[in-house]
């Protein structure tokens, strides 16, 4: 941790931020240079008719390359075309277009996502890869978006599943898996320029390039660069947490032989954020706030190797290693990660496809802990073995197919997990398809249930304090999902209906202790232990649909309605009501995407998110606007001016009660970039 270093600080003259802005502008005087020989733009060659769409290749609930509209899931791809226009800048703000996904702003530097309710800071039941490398942490279970900071130009399309992936990914891919796949490096050939300024992205800029190493291998490079203001407060002062992250990385592929392929990837990121949380005060018992300037970096390293015996037989053999170094307001935490991943596909005779699979990770975390966040034992390292396999028996060829499969494992928290799935999958014509499935999935315990004594003050009665104990004997989280859907794909316009009914058993809640007087001057503690005794069910529909009226004008719309129902008698539906009430029962939202000539792009996002009951959250429910213009000048340059948040000044999205987090608001904004392209 850090001493609070003022709110007047600006870290973005560190080394970091002055050596990229250098070069940075020398890029863009190169570039400058040849943007006069720059051919004529000659339109948008990336567009794809919505039956096009419908046949780009998913790998993540399958694990294995097959056309979206064949996939038996609630699935949905973000296509780089999306990213584009959507004019986000970061992989949460492009989730809002996915039905059944929460996505809420905590602050500058803070999300909750989720899927199918149980939304959070660290939503502990969704599993998030990048390329097919697990992010979630296993001291707190959930993602800390912050940290996926990718270069989003390079993202080739983010896969999203709503329901269970756990019998090939395994344990807390609960309710939903998303998979962000970014280029292969052939696809990333010559130089990327991109600049950008605004409101509240006060610096956005990055520069990767791509190049040859022979005639079987391609390689590229990037930096990337990201300085956000601070959101604001309820009163309409500024919060205290801004940040700032570089990132450099690259990736190489090689292909020796005709039936080999090897990657090789990684990233490195550093930078810092400031944080604030409430923390207890015992002299006198009450209610202080603690704020830092915290450090954050880390690092991965990724290799893939790939070799197909045939058109119906491959193997894939990938390791990884990842480091995360983050530190909060009220504790820090290193944690390394080690994975090892074999897979093997193969043809069982003319109808059957048999998938299966080894894997072990090794984990270890270290953790600072501070007086309001304590981890006992401080320092642990912790093994998964696993192994899957999965069936898919063609019951009528091209017509009728059945998938069937199940993910084992053996964890230091729980012992062995078995995770079973069963798909089937109706093709009655090719543009229509029927889907229906039963699966079990398992939430693991983190440290976070397990080795934390937490410390609250109480917001509305001064003089008590809460304090939160795991519990070594919390058990797995278990779920057993009931889905089915229907999908169609036109010439112009696409439907996707999924519906879906969750039961849940052995839910975290926390059972009361017995209170006592700590303190002098004393003050009343009431303690609480994590248990395994909250169930229920949970039920919802998700609908998707593309319609192009015009060659030009393309709609996209998504809405989405949940409803749950949970079962907590140890508080009396306290937290039950908790939970309920941080996920929005109904979201909508509505893009056109429209091409003029001589290069323009008009593009409008309207959302709606409805209001957050929970007792400790009363955000209300919202719409909201954001509007991009984008110009491709020539073949070479383009710009975009786009507006976020355009129909309030600010609104609140969501609180992170249990880490005090205070409540900020997420202000209008705009910010304006300009992307230059050469090869």
């Amino acid at each position: 941790m850090h001493p609070n270093p003022g709110r007047n600080s600006n870290a973005a003259t560190s080394l970091w931020s002055r050596w990229f802005r250098v070069g940075l502008l020398l890029v863009l005087a190169a570039g400058a240079a040849t943007a006069a020989a720059a051919a004529s733009y000659a339109g948008d060659l990336t567009a794809l008719s919505i039956e096009e769409l419908m046949a780009i290749e998913v790998s993540s609930l399958s694990r294995k390359s097959q056309r979206l509209s064949d996939t038996p899931a609630a699935a949905f791809v973000i296509t780089a075309e999306d990213i584009r226009r959507s004019g986000a800048t970061s992989v949460p703000e492009a989730l809002r277009m996915v039905p059944g996904i929460q996505v809420a702003r905590i602050g500058a530097d803070k999300w909750a996502v989720s899927s199918r309710g149980f939304n959070d800071w660290f939503s502990n039941k969704l599993l998030v890869l990048m390329d097919g490398r697990t992010v979630y942490n296993s001291v707190y279970s959930g993602v800390n978006w912050r940290d996926q900071d990718v270069l989003l130009e390079d993202v080739a399309r983010i896969e999203v599943i709503r329901g269970p992936g756990a019998s090939l990914w395994g344990a807390n891919a609960v309710n939903g898996v998303i998979n962000i796949v970014t280029k292969p490096a052939i696809e990333t050939q010559g130089a990327l320029v991109t600049a950008g300024a605004g409101t509240e992205a006060r610096a956005l800029g990055a520069a990767r390039y791509g190049g040859a190493l022979g005639s079987a291998a391609h390689y590229a490079a990037y930096l990337k660069y990201a300085e956000h203001d601070a959101t604001a407060t309820p009163a309409g002062d500024g919060s205290y947490d801004d940040y700032r992250l570089a990132k450099v990385g690259g990736r190489v592929d090689w292909q020796p032989a005709e039936r080999d392929g090897f990657t090789l990837q990684g990233d490195y990121r550093e930078g810092n954020a400031h944080g604030s949380a409430y923390i207890p005060t015992p002299d006198p018992a009450g209610l202080g706030i603690a704020e830092s300037r915290n450090d954050l970096g880390g690092g991965n390293l990724l290799a893939r190797w790939h070799h197909t015996f045939s058109n119906t037989s491959d193997l894939v053999a990938q390791a990884y290693y990842d480091r995360s170094d983050s530190e909060f307001a009220i504790y820090a935490e290193t944690v390394d990660t080690y994975d090892l991943d074999l897979q093997h596909r193969f043809a069982l005779g003319a109808r059957q496809e048999i998938i299966w699979g080894l894997g072990y990770r090794l984990t270890r975390g270290d953790v600072q802990s501070t007086p309001t966040m304590r981890f006992d034992p401080a320092e642990r390292s912790d093994e998964l073995f696993s192994l899957f396999v999965q069936d898919e028996i063609a019951l009528v060829p091209k017509k009728l197919a059945l998938i069937v499969g199940s993910k084992f494992e053996e964890n230091d928290f729980t012992g062995t997990e078995t995770q079973p799935n069963a798909r089937l999958r109706w093709t009655p014509h090719e543009r229509h398809t029927l889907w229906a499935a039963v699966s079990q999935a398992v939430r693991t315990p983190s440290r976070f249930v397990r080795d934390v004594s937490l410390t609250h003050a109480v917001l509305d009665y001064p003089g008590m304090q809460v304090a939160i104990h795991g519990n070594r004997d919390f058990d797995s989280e278990e779920l057993t999902a009931y889905e089915s859907g229907y999908r169609f794909s036109g010439d112009r316009w696409g439907f996707d209906l999924a519906l879906f009914y969750n039961q849940y058993d052995r839910l975290g809640t926390w059972v009361p202790g017995t209170p006592f007087l700590d303190g002098s001057p004393p003050y009343l503690v009431v303690p609480f232990t994590t248990v395994n005794e909250m169930e229920g069910d949970t039920y919802g529909a998700e609908v998707a649909v593309e319609w192009q009226p015009l060659a030009w004008w393309r709609l996209q719309g998504a809405f989405s309605c949940l409803r749950m129902e949970l079962d907590d008698p140890i508080t009396g539906n306290i937290i039950s009501a908790s939970v309920e009430g941080q996920s929005p029962e109904q979201q909508f939202s509505l893009r056109s995407a429209m091409d003029f000539p001589h290069g323009f792009e008009l593009d409008l996002w309207l959302k709606y998110v409805d209001d957050l009951p929970a007792e400790l959250q009363h955000i209300p429910a919202y719409w909201e606007l954001d509007a991009r213009l984008g110009w491709q000048a020539t073949r070479n340059w383009s710009f975009d001016l786009v507006g976020q948040n355009l129909l309030d000044d600010r609104h609140p999205e969501f609180t992170a009660v249990l880490f005090g987090v205070p409540r900020a608001e997420i202000e209008r904004s705009a910010y304006i970039k300009a992307t230059w392209r050469f090869q």
